[in-house]
């Protein structure tokens, strides 16, 4: 998803993935977040996802833009599962042209296969030119 066009107010991107258990406990071993609920599963066989971990789906899209982020707010509104689906949207709410960036806010919203909001967020940034 590399960017071809100068990022434009409105555009909106997505990626979806499923968590497993293999990426909990990678991601406890990296980031230190050992806590419980990311190492013993509930009655089902789940763990929960950490928040952060959550928080790489629009880090995943900023990454394809060849986005720098300044600022990152996120609202974790539902736990999320392994096993889940999470779908991510993000939305370019501002654009603002320079003479050797694009400074931008934008928005993020995630979905479980439910269709219920799991996490909010916004983005401030940039994207050079070339």
């Amino acid at each position: 998803m590399s960017m071809s066009l100068p990022p434009a107010e409105g555009s909106v991107y997505t990626y979806e993935r499923t968590f497993t258990e293999a990426d909990v406990r990678q991601f406890g071993e990296v980031s230190g977040d050992q806590q419980a609920i990311h190492t013993e599963p509930d009655e089902e066989g789940r763990l929960v996802v950490q928040g952060l971990l959550t928080a790489t789906l629009p880090t995943k899209i900023g990454g394809d833009l060849s986005y720098i982020a300044r600022t990152m707010e996120f609202d974790f509104l539902e736990p999320v599962h392994t096993g889940n689906t999470i779908g991510c949207e993000w939305t370019n709410e501002t654009v603002e042209e320079r003479d050797d960036r694009y400074t931008l806010t934008s928005s993020v919203v995630c979905h479980n296969q439910e269709d219920e909001t799991v996490m909010k967020g916004h983005i401030d940034g940039l994207i050079w030119k070339e």
